[in-house]
């Protein structure tokens, strides 16, 4: 499954990893593996990248080395991927526009669906008895694959030991083939996996689920597994929108947004307030909004839910705590339950972060910083105009809200000329009140402190502060002392003091040292002594 959303896949530590240039560049993306220690993402312009700790060759990079730095995957470049899963060993599985299947990775148990169990070094086409359909979604368990079409056929292929593959035995499948018996003639339109287990939705709303039923997995009203698919009458009368699967249990939510829960409940997640397994369906949320989506995934024991309203809800093994209730969060998505609580903090789907050129409200303001073409005012510096709006310097800085005012001759201007400090200082300053950052080299940096004291912006005062301690040199640490004297900031002063007293040797040959302010030199003379720092 995959979703346009906003989310900041940051979220996911492996993704900490990725410059703001590359993850700019992230249409979509998957975290995956016991661990949650590989990624694959998948860029605008429809390249294949992969990372990650490669366990059994899941990044289909053709060796079996790890690669904390991304790699393209060439045999997919241009592809358009729209579906992808990933199992334990793991495997991997996607499908693309064109309808085709790839897959690599893990394989031993033939979950590749290529007629082996050779692992999958690199992508391969799954093309037996698929090579004429078109594929739309894709879904994996832990060793066995699934395949949907744009006709509702399902197939199936893999690890088969509880049925899983829907064929009827209990032998292994090796490449895929279609789940018929009782969807012979049914049309499925979404299909999931468990562990071990299998559930499709067909188009009338009915929900059909085959393979392992150990602990009610498939809703059935007993523990039997099953080895072709059988329908969850338990859910009749009602028509199923979306369902999805955990390690061993199963949510489903009906078009009218009723939330219904069954299966292995130890860590709480079927959410009925209690950790009793659930053999069948039973419906919970009762007394909250409507439920748009939920969310689970078979590497995991954590569900998730969102209402009408946008509230996300989580419940079952989240951080190491059992919650049996569904729980309020303060998310936006279901996604970033799994990001925060889930163990391992896998993704449930195939992220897809098209935000069609949106600005945030920050990113507007930092866009249109210094443009003529919007702003209502200007600074004259050094000869060079500052492009600014009145709105945004009055509601950011007090000095501006004072000055505009109808009794100061500021302004009635259109101009307003600056004599007092540098360019890059006032250039730096007006970009900060649109951006909240400053990029100015060290020496640049304590004209822009002076401009901070004399307009009382102490947040500006303690960046600067920042900037200078990062810039500090034997050459220029007595001027930043006397800077940091002459500005009343304490913090930089007693930094620069000390660095000026561990240097004492090399700082007192520098000119600064001793073109410094006779007062100043008599006052760090004394501090330095009774730091003892001349004492032999």
């Amino acid at each position: 499954m995959s979703v346009c959303i906003m989310v900041d896949v940051a979220k996911w530590p492996v993704f900490s990893m990725l410059g703001p240039q590359e993850l700019s560049m992230i249409q979509k993306a998957i975290v995956f593996g016991l661990s949650a220690n590989e990624a694959i993402y998948i860029t605008k312009d429809n390249e294949v990248y992969v990372f990650g700790m490669n366990c059994s060759n899941c990044l289909g990079i053709g060796d079996s080395q790890s690669t904390i730095v991304p790699r393209k995957l060439d045999f997919l470049s241009g592809r358009k991927v729209v579906s992808l899963s990933y199992g334990s060993g793991p495997h991997v599985v996607l499908a693309t526009e064109d309808g085709e299947v790839f897959a690599w990775g893990h394989n031993g148990y033939s979950q590749l669906g290529v007629g082996t169990c050779n692992q999958g070094v690199t992508p391969v086409l799954v093309s037996a008895n698929l090579h004429s359909k078109k594929v739309t979604e894709v879904a994996c368990g832990s060793h066995h694959s699934m395949a949907l079409t744009d006709t509702g056929e399902v197939y199936a292929w893999g690890y088969n030991n509880c049925g899983q593959v829907g064929s009827g035995s209990t032998s292994n499948q090796p490449i895929p083939r279609r789940v018929s018996s009782i969807l012979q003639n049914k049309v499925a339109v979404s299909i999931v996996c468990g562990q071990t287990s299998s559930l499709a939705v067909v188009d009338n709303g009915e929900v059909y689920g085959w393979g392992y039923n150990g602990n009610g997995q498939l809703g059935l009203g007993s523990n039997v597994n099953q080895l072709t698919p059988c329908r969850l009458v338990a859910l009749q009368g009602l028509c199923v929108q979306q369902v999805v699967s955990g390690y061993a249990h199963s949510l489903a939510l009906t078009d009218e947004g009723l939330l219904y829960t069954w299966g292995a409940n130890t860590y709480g997640q079927l959410g009925t307030g209690n950790k009793s397994n659930q053999l069948t369906p039973v419906q919970i949320m009762t007394g909250k909004e409507r439920v748009v989506e939920v969310a689970a995934c078979h590497s995991t024991h954590t569900s998730a839910a969102k209402t009408q309203s946008g509230q996300v809800y989580m419940w079952g093994q989240c951080r190491g705590q059992s919650i049996v209730l569904p729980h309020l969060t303060h998310f936006t998505c279901t996604d970033d339950v799994f990001a925060c609580f889930a163990t391992p903090s896998v993704m449930w789907r195939l992220l897809s972060m098209e935000h069609d050129d949106f600005l945030t409200v920050a990113q507007c303001l930092k866009k249109e910083f210094d443009n003529p073409d919007t702003a209502d005012i200007k600074f004259s510096v050094d000869g060079k105009f500052i492009h600014v709006h009145k709105a945004v310097l009055k509601m950011r800085c007090e000095h501006f809200r004072s000055m505009f005012q109808s009794h100061w001759n500021e302004d009635l201007k259109d101009v307003i000329e600056i004599s007092q400090f540098s360019y890059p200082v006032y250039h730096s300053f007006l970009k900060f009140l649109y951006t909240d950052q400053v990029e100015l080299p060290p020496e640049e940096a304590i004209g822009l402190l002076d401009l901070a004291t004399s307009y009382c912006e102490n947040r500006l005062k303690q960046l600067c502060q920042h900037i200078i301690k990062r810039g500090i040199t034997v050459e220029n640490a007595f001027s930043l002392l006397s800077a940091a004297v002459r500005y009343d900031a304490e913090d930089l002063e007693e930094f620069c003091f000390k660095f000026c007293v561990n240097h004492l040797t090399e700082v007192t040959q520098t000119t600064a040292f001793w073109h410094i302010d006779g007062n100043l030199l008599k006052d760090f003379i004394c501090r330095a002594s009774r730091c003892k720092a001349f004492k032999n």
